[in-house]
């Protein structure tokens, strides 16, 4: 799914500012976001983290964009708790007309849709019996695939060689798990890029390391 969301390593953004000394809330309703968007997962609309950035990556271009970093958790809260009809659509926006002493309608709540999903163990390591299919050295190539739903293969890596230069424990898959079709672990590479075969000779010479499931990769022969 490419979004608004995958615009790390794409061109026409400018430099990226590097803050000093940034407070973790630089306005109190921040703090107040973070708190409402974490309950708003979980036991509250069902919700999982997967699904949460999954709910980012459908947000409005205007919406990611112009309402900052925890505007943006608190537009995907609302969007969570849509999914799950906790909220109406269109509930927030009718409660701010109301509050403003505009006339407005109710808005129609759907049938309930909270995932009857539950992971099964904290956090996301989990063991597999298979061995890792790569192992350090392999050169291997990000598959070329543009999934309908979430993904954490990011946009600018695929069809791109890399190299395996650290294997990870296996963890749940976000692509799955965000849907709530089972968590299919994984094991995660720790996979080498160099710049220029991202972004071709005129690129800054750099290595970047990305880690990546081990369905996202295959043998580069």
């Amino acid at each position: 799914m490419e979004t608004i969301a995958d615009m790390g390593g794409t061109r026409g953004w400018g430099r990226a500012p590097v803050p000093v000394d940034e407070p973790v809330f630089a306005e109190s309703w921040e703090g107040r976001a973070f708190a409402l968007t974490l309950l708003s997962m979980g036991r509250v609309s069902g919700r999982n983290l997967d699904a949460f950035r999954h709910a980012l990556e459908r947000l409005p271009r205007d919406d990611y964009l112009a309402d900052g970093y925890y505007g943006r958790w608190l537009n995907a809260a609302e969007l969570m708790l849509t999914d799950s009809a906790i909220l109406a659509p269109g509930a927030v926006n009718a409660r701010a007309r109301a509050n403003r002493g505009e006339q407005t309608d109710q808005p129609a709540f759907p049938e309930p849709n909270k995932p009857d999903y539950q992971n099964t163990a904290a956090g996301q390591l989990r063991t597999v019996a298979e061995p890792p299919r790569f192992a350090v050295g392999d050169r291997v190539r990000a598959k070329d695939i543009h999934p309908e739903g979430h993904t954490r293969l990011c946009g600018y890596l695929r069809g791109h060689r890399g190299v395996i230069e650290l294997i990870q424990p296996a963890a749940v898959l976000p692509d799955t798990n965000a849907h709530f079709l089972g968590e299919n672990p994984q094991y995660v590479y720790a996979v080498g890029f160099d710049s220029h075969e991202l972004w071709g000779p005129d690129a800054e010479s750099f290595r970047l390391h990305v880690d990546l499931f081990e369905s996202y990769l295959e043998a580069d022969e």
